[in-house]
């Protein structure tokens, strides 16, 4: 059970349902090229994006065909899959995670509108978009710095179990800003850190948590990465039988049996853009469409995990919390 306590909201022209948003489906047949790093066409974030088209009237198998590439951890292989996509002449392109992600969009197809969530990467600052209010060109999309949240994570994680003395904390390739925040972070609250740092997919994660007890980590930090996603049932499960009390960066993982989350709202994002996308099949262009960032964030804990491992949730913490799982 899923309890909600305080709305999330992206902006209020996100949530905001508009004229068209119950729009019946249009008679011509679009196409949606979509490009990400792993599949996570199951996912909730991902359905959800898809649910919000059909609603906007963008019904997929029905006028609306979806062509998903993914580089199965592989970011060598987005230029090649960006490519494929080009070549099949879609209405609009979308996509998700890594500037590499966003990168190799943008090199093969020079005009076709690009929507993309910006997972951990400013698109204005890396140069993808001149402004965020007006992009005035054929990007844009929501921008989510994960790097901001991991020191306060890491402090809620701390206020959670406050006997933490060393951290583990799985990082990879594109975690490098994240890390250095909740290395810095640890140090502010006097905990040792210990990295473990995975390279190339496939990752070996039960290694990984056998690394962090070797350790004699107290508790386990997950960051941000598109990377670690098709590992988002093993590694809270993996953590649970470590005993490890696990943190992680959205509601998702905390569902499924992470003991702590702390970040934003993945679905909401996704069904924002989602609402840009109908936006430019409907004929508007992109660069007209404001770029947005979320405005909160949720705190989630998972009560089943908390007697599992025999963690009494201060009530600082249950005065906080945003969602609460327990199975």
């Amino acid at each position: 059970m899923s309890i909600s306590r305080r709305r999330f909201v992206i902006s209020a022209a996100a949530l905001a349902a508009p004229g068209w948003a119950r729009a019946q489906p249009d008679k011509r047949r679009y196409k949606l090229g979509w490009l990400g790093t792993v599949d996570s066409s199951k996912e909730p974030y991902s359905v959800a994006f898809v649910a919000r088209l059909r609603e906007l009237g963008f019904a997929a198998g029905d006028n609306l065909g979806i062509e998903y590439r993914h580089a199965e951890g592989r970011l060598e292989r987005l230029p090649a899959l960006a490519t494929e996509l080009a070549k099949m002449k879609c209405d609009a392109l979308f996509g998700g995670g890594p500037e590499a992600t966003l990168r190799a969009l943008r090199q093969v197809s020079p005009h076709t509108p690009i929507v993309f969530v910006a997972v951990d990467f400013d698109p204005v600052a890396t140069g993808h978009i001149v402004n965020a209010a007006r992009p005035d060109g054929r990007i844009t999309g929501i921008t989510a710095m994960q790097s901001v949240l991991p020191g306060k994570r890491l402090e809620l994680f701390k206020e959670l179990l406050p006997d933490m003395r060393k951290v583990a904390v799985l990082s990879n390739d594109q975690t490098a800003g994240q890390l250095a925040v909740v290395e810095e972070a640890a140090k502010r609250l006097g905990l040792a850190v210990h990295v473990v740092h995975f390279k190339q997919p496939p990752f070996d994660y039960d290694a990984g948590i056998a690394d962090a007890l070797n350790a004699k980590a107290d508790a386990l930090v997950v960051l941000g990465s598109a990377l670690f996603v098709p590992a988002r049932l093993q590694i809270p499960k993996l953590a649970l039988k470590a005993r490890l009390p696990a943190s992680f960066h959205h509601a998702q993982w905390a569902e499924v049996g992470g003991l702590m989350s702390y970040g934003f709202n993945f679905p909401q994002m996704w069904r924002a853009a989602a609402d840009m996308v109908a936006k430019i099949l409907r004929g508007s262009k992109p660069g007209d469409i404001p770029m947005q960032q979320p405005a909160t964030y949720e705190l989630a804990i998972n009560m089943a995990a908390a007697r599992a491992l025999r963690i009494k949730v201060p009530e600082s913490i249950r005065l906080r919390v945003d969602r609460v799982f327990d199975h």
